[in-house]
């Protein structure tokens, strides 16, 4: 049944469920962060199909299909909160005839943990994940990666680009000038700006939607992925994040660095290591072939 918040599902993403419906296979679910979109995951989508899962690739409310389109209408991405996208994907997740693996990017990784919390997922994987309520270091050079947003109070409800600059530094610090542009240039979109806001307040604000419930019996085992070099989620905040997940005595909670790597891992050039490192966690607990 959707959750009486969840924004209504696309005609897109429902044929993404169906197709993976269609297939019998178990569903991993991909959920991108501030700033890209769903084809971002493409390489990844097809490393887990070839392992035997079916991939599902959803955007977040109203994500324009491309990066071309994006551009034209960054209007679109504004006015979206962590729990109306959370809703989103259970909603979708909800729709599927299996409990799929969920794996999610910066927001999305709080995303994939918002998911487990709420017992819909049989294994989640989760890179640098944004923080949520109880993780509370704030390390400056997060700080810097989000003042592109956090500077002015009005992009609480605007749609927020990142220059090529700030791009450098909150994603594509640990690799070269050369690449950082082809990443700037193939990926980057527009995002909203609330999410951002909510998760800076969430340890001031009780009734944040930046929460994620650790503790529930059924969340599955969880692995939090770390770059070494990140600045926008360093291991500061990825440890926090562990330490309150690894509380849950009913499922295992692992965590990885890897090292050399920025907030760019899921997309640059080192892309294979980080997909291969999430496939051999995800076959430790669940079998494609069943």
């Amino acid at each position: 049944m959707s959750s009486p918040r969840a924004t209504p599902a696309s005609a897109r993403d429902l044929a993404r469920v169906e197709a993976a419906n269609a297939t019998g296979r178990i569903p991993v679910v991909f959920v991108h962060g501030l700033w890209l979109l769903p084809t971002s995951w493409d390489r990844w989508a097809t490393v887990f199909e070839q392992a035997g899962f079916a991939p599902v690739l959803p955007g977040w409310p109203d994500d324009p299909d491309t990066v071309e389109e994006a551009h034209a209408h960054p209007e679109a991405f504004a006015g979206k909160s962590v729990g109306q996208v959370a809703d989103h994907f259970c909603d979708l997740i909800g729709r599927l005839d299996r409990k799929p693996v969920v794996i999610g990017h910066s927001f999305g990784g709080l995303i994939t943990q918002i998911t487990a919390g709420r017992g819909l997922s049989q294994a989640s994987v989760a890179i640098d994940p944004a923080p949520f309520r109880g993780v509370l270091p704030l390390p400056l050079s997060s700080l810097r990666a989000a003042s592109a947003v956090l500077a002015n109070p009005a992009n609480y409800h605007r749609a927020v680009p990142l220059t090529f600059d700030q791009f450098r530094y909150a994603f594509a610090n640990a690799v070269g000038e050369e690449e950082a542009r082809e990443l700037y240039g193939t990926f980057a979109v527009a995002a909203p700006g609330e999410p951002l806001f909510q998760a800076a307040a969430a340890n001031l604000n009780p009734w944040t939607e930046a929460k994620v419930d650790t503790r529930t019996a059924d969340r599955g085992p969880l692995l939090i992925v770390s770059g070494e070099n990140d600045n926008t989620v360093p291991w500061a905040i990825a440890n926090a994040a562990y330490k309150k997940q690894a509380q849950n005595e009913h499922a295992v909670t692992e965590i990885t660095e890897v090292p050399g790597r920025g907030h760019s891992l899921t997309i640059d050039s080192g892309w294979q290591e980080v997909a291969d490192t999430a496939l051999t966690f995800v076959r430790r607990f669940v079998d494609p072939t069943t």
